[in-house]
């Protein structure tokens, strides 16, 4: 580290925590159009997510010639849509986007990742790189026993905030709580996927596959098709960034219909598929990790959906 880099992180520490305190009330003080607050839910009704028009008729089908362009910009409902309780899940609709709303999104995003890179990332200025000494210095140099401290720390964290997120809303109100969550769990989400890639082949090599076609294409899809068990609630970009005040949503169609975890079935098969690819014990330490933080959060968000259930 240069002589000068502790006064250059001080000047870089004031410019960033003035961008990231920049942030707070781009996304606490938005325009009150953009605050919807959720609907009762009805027996035989259900949500549109944030379409403000009609959602498109089933029988109404658009015409052939612009078919495919409309589905670009309008999703259509599923066949259940009228019949569910819930929420039909990734429904949307150009037309009810806000322009304003996704300015104050590319505001916000730009302004947490300035931060993040030069309070974090950046070599000279962030803390990523001793936050990775220090664990090496506790763990005698043993990325193993590196990778388990931040396997642990990072679930801590994340789903440690999200536990608390009823009590933390109630009291700084959701937006700035996700806010706050975002910039706890970012860094270390960083920093571990960083520290994976370097150290992926250290350990013991169990198995070496890579000499099969067969299998690389069978992992390659088998990671593919994981992220189609996102969890719903991921593609919301504009609650996730908390230009739209966050809620608590109850999906009733999508994947939610082929298992009740699906971002926890999604996180098995891509850890399966990359500990069969890479052959290593660090990567199946990691993979373990991964499942296991999977696991601890599914039971951290069922304990939230009934707390918010108990009290609405």
């Amino acid at each position: 580290m240069p002589s000068g880099a502790p006064a250059e992180r001080r000047r870089s520490l004031a410019c960033a925590t003035v961008f990231l305190l920049g942030v707070t009330p781009i996304v606490a003080f938005a325009p009150g159009h953009l605050r919807r607050s959720p609907r009762p839910l009805r027996h035989g009704a259900h949500r549109h997510g944030r379409r403000a028009t009609p959602p498109l008729s089933m029988a109404a089908t658009p015409p052939a010639e612009d078919s495919l362009a409309r589905r670009l910009v309008e999703s259509v409902p599923s066949a259940e849509a009228d019949a569910l309780i819930g929420e039909d899940a990734a429904t949307f609709s150009l037309e009810a986007q806000s322009s304003e709303a996704w300015y104050i999104f590319a505001a916000a995003v730009s302004t947490v990742l300035a931060a993040l890179y030069v309070l974090w990332i950046r070599a000279d200025t962030g803390y990523s790189d001793d936050f990775i000494v220090g664990l090496e210095e506790l763990c005698g140099s043993n990325s193993h026993l590196v990778n388990l401290c931040i396997g642990i720390i990072f679930p801590l964290v994340h789903s440690g905030l999200a536990s608390i997120r009823p009590a933390a809303e109630k009291i700084v109100g959701a937006r700035t709580w996700r806010v706050v969550f975002a910039c706890a769990s970012l860094p270390l989400a960083w920093t571990w996927i960083l520290y994976f890639v370097g150290h992926r082949y250290d350990g013991i090599e169990l198995w070496d596959l890579h000499g099969s076609t067969a299998v690389h294409v069978a992992c390659w899809l088998t990671s593919f098709a994981s992220f189609f068990f996102l969890y719903p609630s991921t593609f919301n970009l504009l609650e996730v960034a908390a230009v739209e005040k966050p809620q608590l949503h109850l999906w009733e169609s999508g994947v939610i219909r082929i298992t009740r975890h699906p971002q926890m079935v999604g996180q098995v098969m891509w850890s399966a598929a990359h500990v069969a690819w890479v052959g290593t014990t660090f990567c199946a330490e990691t993979m373990a990790l991964l499942i296991g933080h999977h696991l601890f959060s599914g039971t951290t968000s069922q304990s939230i959906l009934s707390t918010q259930s108990t009290s609405s």
